[in-house]
Order: structure tokens, then sequence, then C-alpha cells
């Protein structure tokens, strides 16, 4: 098999290559990235030479290089994203240009080419917020934020091309992910590496939004039973079934890390914070898929890997 990646040298992009490489030595991967500001090539250094790995640089709003990365693919798995809620605030431009325009360019690029298998990596963010109970698949799309909103779009679009041209499309919703090479302007790699740095953290205000928080490397996992066994034309929520407030992550963080509370900054809330995401994940789970990391376990290894590679973010800190 031969997938098309895009976004590749992003966070979850560049797990999901290192994931699936390893797990299919026998299948070859094509990573489309236009090396934004969080797409670092530095991520895949270690596999650049592979034989079975090939890079590409380029924005999939672009109809040429999309066309000349999707040739002779077997599988689609679209992670290029604009994805920082607060950039979406300041600017929502670039959200719906690459976020709605570019998923456009890659479903007709995959419908000339008969695509068997497109995947749309979405998120929680598309539901809204809720108070009590988890969303399911079939939950109506309440976006509230410009990111969210440009991210419903798309699978909107996704699910029309389905409708319409029997497209063979698959969508994932991951609820908030951790891990290794997370760009350091999300929650928990900011706090690790502004505790490193000495750096108070900045909690939004009262720091009891809750999110549910899955190690990146069962998300992978989980893309990549979706891409066998998952259902064309369908939905998958992904979550792990850790909700915790931003509080309880901000003190975990601070007690692992032998700093006291002191090291809090409360700091006014953002423009429409939703406060509660919550995933039904029984779809998936049907199909075999539950988390193997504990957030207990995820958390410890996420921090021990940003003490162990500091030139890997100061660089973008800086």
């Amino acid at each position: 098999m031969k997938i098309l990646v895009t976004g590749g040298c992003g966070f979850i992009g560049s797990n999901f290559i290192h994931y699936f490489l390893k797990g299919h030595p026998e299948d070859s991967l094509v990573n489309l990235d236009n090396l934004s500001y969080a797409g670092n090539l530095e991520n895949l250094k270690d596999i650049e030479e592979n034989f079975n790995y090939r890079f590409i640089k380029g924005d999939i709003c672009d109809r040429k290089v999309v066309e000349e990365s999707m040739q002779g693919c077997d599988a689609v798995i679209n992670f290029a994203a604009e994805s920082h809620v607060d950039r979406s605030i300041a600017d929502a431009s670039p959200f719906i240009q690459t976020n709605v325009y570019g998923t456009f360019v890659l479903l007709e690029t995959a419908k000339k080419y008969n695509i068997p298998c497109f995947v749309q990596i979405s998120t929680d963010e598309v539901y809204g917020s809720i108070k009590e109970g988890p969303f399911s698949e079939n939950s109506p799309l309440k976006p509230n934020s410009p990111y969210a909103a440009s991210k419903a779009s798309a699978d909107l679009i996704c699910l029309s091309y389905y409708k319409t041209y029997e497209f063979p499309i698959i969508i994932t919703r991951s609820s908030n992910n951790f891990g290794p090479f997370q760009y350091p302007e999300k929650l928990i790699p900011l706090f690790i590496t502004n505790l490193l740095e000495g750096k108070k953290v900045p909690v939004y205000g009262k720091g009891k939004n809750i999110r549910d928080w899955l190690y990146v490397e069962d998300n992978c996992r989980a893309i990549d039973l979706v891409i066998t066994k998952g259902k064309v034309g369908e939905i998958y929520n992904i979550g792990a079934g850790n909700e915790k407030t931003n509080l309880f992550i901000t003190e975990t963080i601070l007690k692992k890390m032998g700093k006291g509370i002191d090291m809090i900054e409360f700091v006014k809330d953002r423009p429409g914070h939703d406060f509660r995401y919550s995933l039904d994940c029984s779809k998936i789970k049907k199909l075999g898929w539950k988390p193997k990391i504990s957030f207990e376990e995820g958390i410890e290894k996420t921090i021990s890997w940003y003490q162990e590679n500091e030139v890997w973010w100061k660089k973008l800190k800086e």
C-alpha cells in the first residue's frame, strides 16, 4: 500500500508516520507538507533516508503539487491543518484557506484519481461544548471558534462527496492529543517547556475547562485501524476517557516536575472558550480499538521527552 500523508511534519502527522513505518515496513508513505511554522522536518530526521518514505514540500491548496503527490497512491490521510484556536481568533483567514479550501483540493484530486480510501483527520471541537454526557458521531455540529468552524466545514464537504459522488471518505474526530513533537504553543508542551525555562504557566480563567486527553500514539493506532477496518462514509470518535480540568493538568505537571503552585499565573479567559468536551467512542471500540497508554504514563513520557529534547523545542520558542 502507498499512502499520501498531508501535514506529516506536524505533531500528529509525524507521530503517525513513525508509527506506521515501524508497523508496516512493507508499505510506503509520501509526506506532503508546506513546512509552516508548526511543520518541522526535524520531526522525521531519523527516517528521511528510508527507501519507503518520500517528502514533498508543498501546499495542499496547490492543485499541481497535490496531483504530483497523489499519483499511484492507495489512500490519503489528511492531517494538514491550521489548528491553534488562539491563532484562529486573531486571524481566521489561513484556517479557512488551509482547512476548508485545502481539503476541497485534496478531495477533487482524490476523486480524479479514484483513490479508494480518504481519511479526514478532524477534532472533537466541531461539536462545541457539552455540560453533561458525551457527544456521539450523530451529535449536531456547533463549533465555537473559527478553527473549529473550519474543521466542521471540511467534515461537511467530505460527507457531501460521499453522498454526492459515493467517494470513499472516513472521518476521525479525536480528543486533545499530547505527546512528543507537539509545537510548544499548546497547553501541555507550553507548560512543560515554560517550567524548564523557569517561567510561570498561564492558565485561562480559573482553569476549570475540561478536556479528554489522548496520548498521540493511541490516536495513531486508531487511525491505522480505520484505514483497514473502518466503514466508508462513517465518522469515528477517538478519545481516551481522560477528562481532566486544565487546572488538574497544570497541577499534575507541576508536581511531576517538582514545582509549586506559585508557578501558576491565571490569565484572562479567551473568547468563546468551550467549557467541556466529551466523546462516546463505542463505535471505534467495536472495531477492536482501545487506548493502551494511561494518562499517568503518557504525561510522564511526554515530560521526559521534552526534558531530553531541549534543542528541538528551544529554537521553536525563540
